[in-house]
Parts: structure tokens; C-alpha cells; sequence
């Protein structure tokens, strides 16, 4: 087992998803796992009904974030948040969006209060959550607004991708790909990659961080022929934080930066955009990459992949990732935890 002082909070995600599944497995095999004592703010009644479903004779516990240590070794710890949620597998319904979103800020709340040692988030769908007011692009946004709420100030959130052979951080992230070439600035290609290097140090223990970043165009611009991006933008944000200490290189030819050789050369890719590194990095771990919040005031992991609907409640779900997430957000919380 991983022990850390405070348990994980996680978060609910989409009930209707594969959340509720991986979570009641996780608990189910958190020694052969070797997983760290963490609770789920949730609806008890949704866990004991998808228990039930999936024959899982996991015994759930409704407690207050504080007992939850006591009581993970017994049962799976539900903190209540938000209303009861019946059990509807694969059935999208905007009436939990309150629920959802209840659950994430209040674990964000529960590790700036002291109670809970990191935030790991279930999968969500956001067309389930913009008819409750739901306004930004994913998970990594809304964090960076509830980081601002409860710490202060605004950070400038990162979404990292960490498999088993590759770490990838996209520039611009939930955007469609229209946008990206007039939403890449020198500003944002500067923020990026300064939090990345920073948290890789500060987070992951890499004393100089290799960073390695993707043209935008094919073979990164060959010289402005094929778009003038790379060297108009990229390149001069690259010379300064060069300047500034920052082990970066390129822009590179994207098609070129991920076979086995070339890995060897970084710790981490940047992209330009979502796809080209998601890619990449979902091809060579999909079921054991996890994703990564960088520029947060605390640690956020997250499984990486969906809800999964067609896969809620069949009991035919992978909790790799899930696992991963969990053991992933105890080491970044508590780099003693062993």
C-alpha cells in the first residue's frame, strides 16, 4: 500500500459513466493495487446500487472526509455531496450536473482546508453540465477557477499527460483546430513551457527538465514554406526561455519527435495542440496514462480517458489508469510516500 498522511479526495465525475465502476474496483483491489487510502464525494446510495450491479461486494460508507482513513480499510469511504442520484448507467442526465460540479469544487475545498492530500477527478461530460451553467472547456480550466477561489490568485494551468514512456504538455488545449494558429502566441508558448519546467522540477523531482517542442506545421514550417508560425512565433519565445536557463529545443518536425530514439532525448513534448501529443501519448499507454494538472496550487490527477457510457455497469471496464491516477497524485503530494 502507498501511505500518505491524508487521503485522496475523489471527485464523483459522470454518474452515469464508468466513474462509480472504477472507483468501487479500485477499492476492491486497493492491496493488490497497492493503492493510497481515498474517499469519493459522492451519493452513497449510487455506489451501493452500482455495487450491486456489478456483484461487487464492496461495502460503502457514508463519513466526513475526516474519518476516512479510519474507515478505508473497512469500506469505501462516500463523503455525501449533493443529492441523491439514481443509478442509470449509459443514461446521460443533466439533473446530476449540479452534483458533479458540487463534488469537484468541494475536494479542491477539502485540500485547501487541510483534509484531503490531493484531488484525483472521475471523467465528465461536459454537454451533461453546460445546461447548469457550466462555462469552460474541461476539467484543467474549471481547476484553475476554483484554484483562484479558494487560494487567491489565478494560476496558469497546464494539462500534462504522463505515460509509462512518454510525458506530453499541448499548448492550447480544448479548442477547435481552426483556432489554434491564431490562439498561439509568444505570451502562451512562454507561460506554458515556465510552468511545465517548473513543476517537472518542483513536483517531479527532474533537477533539469529536457524539454522537447512540436512545430506547429508539417516539418516545422521547412524554413516558412509551409507556414511561417514556427519561426515568426515559436522560435523567438524558444531563444528567450533558452536565455533564461530553460533546457528547451526546436521547434521540431512533430512527425519525427515520438519513435523510441528520439524519446530518449527529453523528458517531456510540447505541442502545439491537443491532438498532436494526445496522440502520440494515448498510442504508447492508453490504459496507463494519467493526466496531470501543472500550475496548480495542489496536486490533480485524473484517469485519462471518458466516461465510457457504453462500458457503465457491465463490469468490462480497465482501472489502470484510475489506479495509476491514484498512486500517481500520492507520490506528487508526498514524494516520502512509499
Amino acid at each position: 500500500m502507498v501511505h500518505i498522511p491524508k487521503p485522496l479526495a475523489v471527485t464523483s465525475g459522470e454518474p452515469a459513466g464508468i466513474g462509480p465502476d472504477i472507483t468501487l474496483l479500485a477499492w476492491a483491489n486497493r492491496r493488490k493495487l497497492q493503492l493510497p487510502n481515498f474517499y469519493i464525494r459522492s451519493d452513497v446510495s449510487l455506489l451501493t446500487d452500482r455495487a450491486r450491479r456489478l456483484g461487487l461486494k464492496v461495502p460503502v460508507q457514508d463519513c466526513d472526509a475526516t474519518e476516512a482513513n479510519t474507515v478505508f480499510n473497512k469500506a469505501l469511504p462516500v463523503v455525501q455531496t449533493g443529492g441523491t442520484v439514481e443509478d442509470t448507467p449509459s443514461l446521460e442526465n443533466s439533473v446530476t450536473a449540479a452534483t458533479v460540479l458540487s463534488s469537484i469544487e468541494q475536494a479542491v475545498a477539502d485540500v485547501n482546508s487541510g483534509v484531503a492530500a490531493a484531488v484525483v477527478t472521475n471523467p465528465i461530460n461536459k454537454a451533461a453540465l453546460y445546461s447548469h451553467g457550466f462555462e469552460h472547456p474541461g476539467h484543467t480550466e474549471y481547476l484553475g477557477t476554483l484554484a483562484e477561489k479558494y487560494w487567491g490568485t489565478r494560476p496558469n494551468s497546464v494539462m500534462l499527460i504522463a505515460g509509462p514512456d512518454l510525458m506530453v504538455v499541448p499548448v492550447t488545449i480544448h479548442i477547435p483546430i481552426s483556432k489554434v494558429p491564431t490562439s498561439l502566441t509568444k505570451e502562451l508558448i512562454l507561460d506554458v513551457i515556465r510552468t511545465t519546467d517548473k513543476d517537472l522540477k518542483n513536483r517531479f523531482g527532474i533537477q533539469h527538465p529536457r524539454l522537447a517542442v512540436c512545430g506547429l506545421n508539417p516539418h516545422a514550417g521547412e524554413n516558412g514554406t509551409m507556414g511561417t508560425e514556427d519561426q515568426d512565433i515559436i522560435a523567438p519565445a524558444l531563444a528567450q526561455l533558452q536565455s533564461e536557463g530553460v533546457r528547451v529545443s526546436g521547434p521540431h518536425p512533430a512527425d519525427t519527435l515520438f519513435h523510441g530514439d528520439a524519446r530518449k532525448t527529453y523528458d517531456c513534448a510540447i505541442g502545439m495542440y491537443h491532438d498532436q501529443v494526445l496522440i502520440p501519448a494515448k498510442t504508447l499507454g492508453f490504459d496507463e496514462a494519467v493526466n496531470v494538472t501543472l500550475g496548480l496550487p495542489f496536486v490533480r490527477t485524473s484517469p485519462d480517458h471518458g466516461t465510457a457510457y457504453s462500458l457503465a455497469g457491465t463490469g468490462q471496464v480497465k482501472i489502470d489508469s484510475f489506479a495509476a491516477a491514484l498512486r500517481f497524485a500520492a507520490v506528487l503530494a508526498d514524494p516520502s510516500a512509499t
